[in-house]
């Protein structure tokens, strides 16, 4: 583990003690000042010598990153700039991006991690993180041990099998994790001294991988059935000894998995799933901002979700019970939500189906076995895409729904934008800009006879880092429905209301959204009697205090 102290100074400021010296300071990236280290830090750390001259502030050094970022081509390319600046300097790395958050959050996250996942055993990387492989479950505790930072608050764990659009990607996938926690400092404020990323490599059936020689991961077909379970089963035995408060949040796992894996042990570890909760959060709140516009209630519209997986069903389940705040009975909200999965519509009766989609089986007859023949058939108000089908909702869809419908909402939200189910250009013309439009990836302001469109983005970015502060600053036990809805409710509070703004607010508000989130998901957490923290103890206060900025901080030789 990182041999660092973080301390008060007699003048209450924060200062941190290190054995560290010399080069193995300068290989830490989290205590790594570079040319910022002053003369007086240098000579007490073995430093003299080991650096230009000159003495840079952070602001200098800003000016230099950002110059030579600037001078990649590629999305990929400054992709893998800026890990490599997280690698050698982190305090560096955030408050670039903090000074460019519109323009390098993409670059980090969606959409271009896609892409960084599919390069991973391509690319030379300062390894992050750890990774489990089944090969070596009977010594997971100890690889446990084996983590950076001694405190953990966050872990965001994946293995690989449903990586965004485009499927298992083995070992690669552990770029998720990464990325998902670099948003959470970014933009929720969570400290990166105290995050940590896990790969569980249980194999991958991506045959491309496994026949490339330079594939990183463990070279096997998936690992799955009660082989599977009992991995998971020691891997969470070992998090809830080693590290009992942490927040987990499920990354990337399979349909058949997800869902299952969030229910067994939502109890026994405060846990989430991103992919699941995280999305339906946004969404809900984007048909809200939607139907608010509309000046008409939820239980009003007729929603179709294509594509019936664990986002999908997710985003079916927050809309349902949406619908029951709304007076609606279960079964009642459920029967407004229309599921179309491959196989086309889900109905009563059909072959195959999960138990959760078995809420939302229509009770018809008619076998709508495309996505046209479903839409002709429920006339939905509403339509979003989770199927990562690309173009999925042609022209003539869109334009069949205006027949019904004088305002629908439409949200294509598969991601990357390569996958998304419509592009929002073609959305607006073939509405007239009648619609309202969000997508899962950013894409280019669009124009209608001259006028610019915002497209509101469905990023999940606007959620989990607020959800994930509040879970530490009230000391959760657990995320339940309850903190999720108020999540939802202190998004919408940001959506703009004027008639052509977009339905979410932007991504620079990140940070400023992430803290209204906290403090709503901690007041849930409070009044559910899920909260560890003192009553005496402000929620406001403790969410301020957890939020972590990038700043250099005098360092000191510890003996």
């Amino acid at each position: 583990m990182l041999r660092y102290e973080l301390r008060k100074t007699t003048d209450g400021e924060l200062e941190i003690a290190t054995e560290l010296r010399g080069k193995p300071l300068l290989s830490s990236p989290l205590l790594n000042k570079g040319t910022a280290f002053t003369q007086d830090e240098r000579q007490a750390l073995g430093l003299v010598g080991k650096l230009p001259f000159k003495v840079e502030s952070l602001e200098e050094q800003l000016q230099r990153a950002y110059r030579q970022y600037g001078s990649y081509a590629t999305p990929l390319q400054r992709n893998i700039f800026l890990s490599g600046l997280q690698d050698k300097n982190e305090i560096l790395f955030y408050k670039l991006l903090t000074e460019h958050l519109s323009e390098m959050l993409p670059m980090i996250y969606t959409p271009t991690v896609g892409a960084a996942v599919k390069a991973f055993s391509h690319e030379f990387r300062q390894p992050r993180g750890l990774y489990l492989s089944y090969d070596l479950e009977d010594h997971i505790a100890d690889i446990l041990d084996n983590r950076t930072h001694p405190d953990v608050d966050v872990i965001v764990v994946t293995d690989g099998e449903r990586v965004l659009g485009i499927g298992d990607q083995g070992v690669g996938a552990m770029d998720i994790p990464m990325a998902k926690l670099v948003v959470y400092t970014l933009c929720g404020g969570i400290n990166p001294y105290r995050t940590l990323p896990i790969m569980l490599d249980v194999g991958t059936d991506n045959e491309d991988l496994l026949n490339n020689p330079l594939y990183l991961g463990w070279r096997h077909k998936r690992i799955r059935g009660a082989a599977y379970d009992c991995f998971i089963e020691k891997f969470m035995m070992a998090v809830k000894q080693k590290l009992p408060r942490v927040f987990l949040q499920w990354e990337d796992f399979s349909r058949d998995n997800a869902r299952r894996l969030l229910e067994r042990y939502r109890t026994t570890l405060c846990t989430f799933n991103d992919d699941m909760q995280g999305t339906a959060v946004v969404a809900l709140a984007a048909v809200l901002s939607g139907v608010s516009r509309l000046k008409e209630k939820l239980a009003e519209q007729r929603i179709m979700i294509f594509g019936a997986g664990t986002a999908g069903v997710g985003i079916a389940d927050y809309l349902s019970m949406a619908l029951e705040r709304e007076g609606l009975t279960k079964k009642q909200a459920c029967q407004r939500i229309w599921l179309v999965d491959r196989e086309g519509l889900l109905i009563a009766g059909m072959e195959d189906l999960l138990d959760f989609q078995k809420p939302y089986a229509q009770n018809t007859q008619e076998r709508a076995a495309t996505l046209k023949a479903a839409v002709d058939l429920a006339k939905p108000t509403i339509l979003i895409g989770c199927s990562a089908v690309s173009q999925a909702f042609t022209e003539e869809i869109v334009r069949g729904m205006l027949k019904y419908c004088q305002q629908p909402i439409i949200l294509p939200l598969s991601n990357p934008n390569e996958r998304a189910e419509a592009h929002p250009q073609d959305l607006l013309d073939w509405t007239e800009a009648r619609a309202f439009i969000a997508s899962g990836s950013p894409f280019e302001n669009i124009q209608w006879k001259g006028q610019p469109y915002e497209v509101a983005q469905c990023n999940n970015a606007l959620v989990f880092p607020g959800i994930g502060l509040g879970v530490i600053a009230s000391q959760a036990t657990m995320v339940s429905d309850g903190m999720l809805w108020a999540a939802c409710q202190a998004l919408s509070e940001f959506s703009p209301t004027e008639p052509d703004s977009p339905l979410l607010p932007s991504l620079v508000l990140t940070r400023v959204v992430a803290k209204a989130v906290a403090l709503r998901v901690a007041e849930a957490a409070r009044s559910e009697g899920l909260s560890q923290l003192k009553q005496d103890i402000s929620l406001e206060d403790a969410v301020e205090a957890s939020m972590w900025q990038p700043r250099y901080l005098a360092i000191k030789a510890k003996n």
